[in-house]
């Protein structure tokens, strides 16, 4: 499912145009960057948390040459799936 699709699926379970339920899903996910980028947890009950992750320092290899290399430390966003997600996918 791309956003359009998402979009099209929550204005036909709500009374609400596309236009609106694209302006809500876009507030939304700018909202749960924003707030991973500044470090933050955000936990939606039952569907999952989104976070921040440091990875650390390894070693790597350069797949085109061969050639070790030191890939540097960084901060990733991590999702992490609810109980009830994980219940509903797991029940297929």
């Amino acid at each position: 499912m791309n956003k359009g699709e998402l979009v099209d699926k929550v204005a036909e379970k709500t009374s609400m145009t596309k236009k609106d339920a694209d302006l809500i899903i876009t507030a939304c996910v700018e909202s749960i960057m924003e707030a991973v980028a500044e470090g933050k947890k955000v936990t939606l009950v039952g569907f999952g948390s989104f976070e921040p992750r440091e990875r650390k320092e390894r070693e790597g290899r350069n797949p085109k040459t061969g050639d070790t290399m030191v890939i540097p430390a960084t901060t990733v966003p991590a999702f992490s799936a609810g109980k009830l997600f994980k219940e509903k996918v797991s029940k297929k």
